[in-house]
């Protein structure tokens, strides 16, 4: 089984920043593309940046040039480095994985149970 674990979230006043990070475990082939999303309360859940297996990187615009994604594949690992943090930050961060469990099988997305993050002013 495949289990995704984020970890670096918490409470930071505005202008701050913080660093989130979500390691893989379990067995698989290979990951492809990983990526953070956020749900604030009431809200659905939106992308806030991805990356590729060939570190290809793509932000919302609401987060660009304040955030920073990379990945460590030795690791298994995404990091989402937050600057310049603003109350509408505020949210429950999530990491997602496109991986292969197999050479040959599809690839299917799995997601961490979520770091939450808030923003106060």
């Amino acid at each position: 089984q495949v289990r995704l674990v984020e970890s670096g979230g918490g409470l930071v006043q505005v202008g701050g920043s913080l660093r989130l990070s979500c390691v893989a475990s379990g067995s698989f082939f290979s990951i492809n593309t990983m990526g953070w999303y956020r749900q604030a309360p009431g809200t659905e859940r939106e992308l806030v940046a991805t990356i590729t297996g060939g570190s290809t990187s793509n932000y919302a615009d609401s987060v660009k040039g304040r955030f920073t994604i990379s990945r460590d594949n030795a690791k298994n690992a995404v990091y989402l480095e937050m600057n310049s943090l603003k109350p509408e930050d505020t949210a429950v961060y999530y990491c997602n994985y496109a991986l292969r469990r197999t050479p040959l099988g599809a690839v299917y997305n799995y997601w961490g149970q979520g770091t939450q993050v808030t923003v106060s002013s």
